[in-house]
């Protein structure tokens, strides 16, 4: 299998055509035999890229006092309380954030008034803001999540997650593709059987098939 997934990638950056932005690589999965209306059955996770994902994950830290301070060297944005009710009288800011913004984290003892205050915004998108515990360092889960992406299907048979950019190694591209395929594999109830074809592919260029 690694091999495979080195080859399709390898096949993948030297058949994108030259283009003048960096461009992004990413997976399409299809899945097969499964009700995805039954939400039990959709793939919602967030996966750690060993290798990174090449590209700025933009993050933002609902915190107070000592926690927010220390936010400030690794979030792209730390809001406090008085920004977080800002945002839930001005729905348009609220929309644009959530738009902008890859992954939020929030002080635990915040999640509730982000539920009241943002739940009907961030919660259909998926966005709702991973928790932090008084005694979990936000620097690290900031820089943790900067690696990671959401593997997130919905009700649809296809979706699409990124692993990485081009101008990383095919290897590392393929460690990445590895990891999100065996934790596929692992998530779904019937495993490798509930996959029909994975792709790679660059984001102006041809798909080409990894399994």
């Amino acid at each position: 299998m690694a091999d495979d997934i080195d080859e399709a990638v390898s096949q993948a950056l030297d058949e994108a055509p030259e283009r003048n932005f960096r461009e992004t690589v990413d997976l399409a999965v299809n899945l097969r035999d499964l009700d995805l209306n039954d939400p039990s059955n959709r793939v919602d996770e967030s996966v750690v890229l060993p290798s990174g994902t090449g590209q700025e994950t933009q993050i933002v830290v609902f915190a107070e006092g000592e926690t927010a301070v220390r936010a400030e060297d690794v979030a792209d944005d730390v809001l406090g309380g008085d920004e977080l009710e800002d945002l839930g009288d001005d729905d348009d800011a609220a929309k644009d954030l959530a738009g902008e913004t890859d992954f939020f984290v929030a002080e635990a003892s915040m999640m509730q008034d982000i539920g009241r205050y943002l739940g009907t915004v961030l919660g259909p998108r998926g966005k709702m803001p991973t928790p932090l515990q008084p005694d979990d360092d936000v620097v690290e889960t900031v820089n943790r999540m900067k690696n990671t992406v959401q593997l997130r299907s919905r009700d649809r048979r296809t979706f699409h997650t990124r692993v990485g950019a081009e101008d990383m190694s095919p290897d590392d591209i393929a460690d990445n593709i590895d990891v999100i395929v065996r934790r596929l594999h692992a998530t779904l109830e019937k495993g490798p059987l509930n996959v029909d074809s994975i792709y790679v592919k660059t984001t102006m260029g041809p798909s080409v098939e990894v399994a």
